[in-house]
Parts: structure tokens; C-alpha cells; sequence
């Protein structure tokens, strides 16, 4: 596969995964490749820390930040009520109708999210979305206002918002995961989730921080131990079983989910930088290379 016809695939992309497996790092890493391809990237934030600039530092990413209040604000600047707007969603309002009709505040980001990709100010736009719990009431949110909301714009804008969703041409989620046992299985009940809930495309399963390599040898062609050390012994042994346990999760996915995996690996570093990315953005486009047209 052509690195532009995976980047191509639909404009908007939604990473989602459990917290703490890495959906900032999926997300710059999206970003940086598809910049490297040479498209026009938009990388968008919602809510969460603003880390994103940081990361995609050393690129032509632009970057956005969109939070429900400021989402609110927007859409009422665009209705006529641009006196009233700033007060509304400064003061908590937002809030206060989140309470009385569950999925506005989801809603009115999603609006946000769809306005972006009907522009043509960028041919990919890669949004580090909720952990897995919100991920699912987030894009059900359309779905929810559609069926208790029968009139009027909130109507219009969660059915614009369910059509985008509903055409892989415009909208996927990117699902990330870890190669161990609680966040992969998250995974796969969000996944079935996503596909029979919302009814939105699945790209390929990322999974993150993967411990790469062969079985470290602890012994010569003679089956003798290459080290005396127990400590270094034992960490061999832990590299080992560590290893061959990631690869297990991996098959176990491969096996309850039927959709390619993209593998990055595991970076021994305190923090990651926008050389780290760079180094993740490399591995991804090799990979992208290797999945079938």
C-alpha cells in the first residue's frame, strides 16, 4: 500500500484506545507520517493536555485544540448569537445542558470536528480522541440526539454528523492498544462496539510500545551460559517471557479481530521528543508499505 492511499482512506481519523496506551503518541506519530507524505495535516486535541505541539515541534502539522465550551461558542457565533456566545460558554452553561440532554457537548465538538473536514483546508485531519470508556457515548452521541432531539439545528447537526460518520470515505477510528491482556481486551469489545453501535469505519489496529527482538541467548552452540551473573541471567529471563507474552496478546488479537495490525515499538526513553516521533512516524510507513492495497 501507497503511503498517500492509506493516509487517503478517509479525511477525519479518530484515535481511541484505553487510557495510558498511548493514543497522543498514535496520534503525533499519524500526523508526522502523513505530513512526511506530503499532505496538509491537521492534528486536534480535545480537552485533554496540550502536548501535541510539543511533539510535532519539528513539522508542518498545524495543531488545534478543541474543548466542548469553546465548540459551543462557535456554533453560536455561527447562528447569529455572537453577543451571547463567549458569556454562554464561559459561564458553565455548558455544563448545565450537558446535564438536561446528554451528547450536546459531544455534539457540538463532533459539529466542530465535521466543519473541519468539509473544509478543504486540510487533506487529513487526526483527532487524539477519549480513552475507550468515553470513546463509545462520544461518537454515539449523533445517534442519541437524533432519536430524542426531532426538530430543529442540534437535529440537523447530529444527522450532518451520523452521515459523516457512516461514509469510510470521510470518517474512520484508529483503534490503539497495548500488547498486554486488560488493554487489548478493552479493545476488542470497543471495537465490536464502534462497529455495530456507530456504525463507523475501523482502520487498522495500532498497537504500541511493542518489545521487539529475538530470544536473548543466555547460552553458546555448546549449551553453555554465557554469563555467570544471576542478575543478568534473570534479566534475560524476563526479557524473554515478556516478550514471548506480547507476542501471544498479538496473536490472540489477530485471531478475535480480524483487522491488520500496525505494530510501533517500544523507544527506551524517559519522555518521548519529535526525534522519538520521527523514529515511530519511520517504522509506521514501513509497515504501511507491507498492508495489502
Amino acid at each position: 500500500m501507497e503511503s498517500v492511499q492509506f493516509f487517503g482512506a478517509a479525511r477525519l481519523v479518530i484515535v481511541a484506545g484505553k487510557g495510558g496506551v498511548g493514543k497522543t503518541t498514535v496520534t503525533a506519530v499519524l500526523a508526522h507520517a502523513a505530513a512526511g507524505a506530503g499532505l496538509r495535516v491537521l492534528a486536534v486535541e480535545l480537552e485533554g493536555k496540550p502536548v501535541l505541539n510539543d511533539l510535532l515541534a519539528d513539522t508542518s502539522v498545524e495543531v488545534l485544540t478543541i474543548t466542548a465550551p469553546e465548540a459551543l461558542a462557535d456554533y453560536l457565533d455561527t447562528h447569529g448569537l455572537h453577543r451571547v456566545s463567549k458569556r454562554l460558554a464561559t459561564s458553565g452553561i455548558i455544563d448545565v445542558v450537558a446535564t438536561a440532554a446528554p451528547g450536546i457537548d459531544d455534539i457540538v465538538v463532533l459539529g466542530k470536528l465535521k466543519q473541519l473536514e468539509r473544509s478543504d483546508d486540510y487533506d487529513l485531519i487526526v483527532v487524539d480522541g477519549p480513552a475507550a470508556g468515553h470513546a463509545i457515548t462520544f461518537l454515539l452521541a449523533a445517534r442519541g440526539l437524533l432519536d430524542t432531539v426531532r426538530g430543529g439545528p442540534i437535529h440537523t447537526q447530529a444527522q450532518d454528523v451520523l452521515e459523516m460518520f457512516q461514509d469510510p470515505t470521510r470518517c474512520q477510528v484508529l483503534l490503539v492498544t497495548l500488547p498486554e491482556t486488560t488493554p487489548i481486551n478493552e479493545l476488542i469489545e470497543t471495537a465490536y462496539s464502534v462497529e455495530e453501535r456507530v456504525g463507523v469505519q475501523l482502520g487498522p489496529i495500532i498497537v504500541n510500545g511493542v518489545d521487539l527482538g529475538e530470544p536473548i541467548t543466555v547460552v553458546d552452540t555448546d549449551n553453555n551460559l554465557l554469563s555467570v551473573d544471576p542478575d543478568l541471567l534473570a534479566a534475560a529471563d524476563y526479557r524473554n517471557h515478556r516478550r514471548q507474552c506480547q507476542r501471544d496478546e498479538l496473536n490472540r488479537l489477530s485471531t478475535d479481530l480480524a483487522l491488520a495490525q500496525i505494530v510501533l515499538p517500544q523507544l527506551a526513553v524517559a519522555g518521548l521528543t519529535p526525534a522519538d516521533i520521527s523514529v515511530l512516524a519511520q517504522s509506521l510507513m514501513q509497515q504501511i508499505a507491507q498492508l495489502p492495497s
